[in-house]
């Protein structure tokens, strides 16, 4: 399970939206790690599970560019396993990908609301990327809930809701407006920040920002 959710000491006003999507490769090594640097630098998070599908469809893809572009896929494979060994991290190529992740996507709107979606998030790029389980079961994603202490079935039923469904689909629209192309994502006091290796900028730049 990964570290709390809650924050220690913050700054005024720092704080770095979290944009993610659970087929993201590199979202695994960014919320593996985001957690304990945030706390660190006294910088708050925002979950924004959001999905990736409607943004690749903009651009003509209909399946994952690393899937699209055989050359692209080889390399990211390669580098994602020496990011996460580079990290501690446990890492096994999954047996599909990319999964399907909305059902997970909308368990996550759950936690973000209730203030839990860093443990659920962690455990569900665990299951997907080190463990190679199907992230679109409803058992496996249980299972992370499970882990996170919390009660699977009204996690799932409050997933299912017509309500959050339409936030998610709000959350993800949001994100094309805002101009978000890839995961994961970072914004800190409005700059947009992407990919595993911008995270620690994200969060300096958040800092700066609450310190002007």
């Amino acid at each position: 399970m990964a570290a709390g959710n809650a924050g220690e000491r913050t700054k005024a006003n720092a704080r770095v939206e979290v944009w993610f999507e659970f087929a993201s490769t590199y979202s695994y090594p960014a919320v593996a790690r985001i957690g304990p640097l945030a706390r660190a630098a006294g910088v708050e998070l925002a979950w924004r599970p959001f999905l990736l599908g409607p943004i690749f469809a903009q651009q003509g893809w209909k399946d994952s560019p690393f899937n699209l572009y055989p050359a692209k896929g080889a390399y990211m494979w390669l580098d994602v396993e020496r990011t996460a060994r580079a990290h501690g991290l446990p890492f096994r190529r999954p047996s599909q990908f990319p999964r399907n992740g909305l059902h997970a996507a909308r368990v996550a709107m759950v936690a973000a609301a209730e203030g839990w979606c860093e443990d659920f998030a962690t455990n569900v790029y665990r299951a997907n990327f080190a463990d190679d389980l199907d992230i679109a079961d409803q058992a496996v994603v249980g299972g992370c809930v499970r882990d996170c202490g919390r009660d699977p079935e009204a996690a799932l039923a409050a997933a299912q809701s017509p309500e959050n469904k339409d936030a998610l689909r709000s959350q993800t629209e949001r994100a094309l407006e805002r101009g978000v192309f890839g995961a994961p994502t970072f914004f800190a006091d409005s700059e947009m920040f992407w990919g595993n290796d911008r995270l620690e900028s994200a969060l300096a730049r958040a800092a700066e920002a609450a310190g002007d």
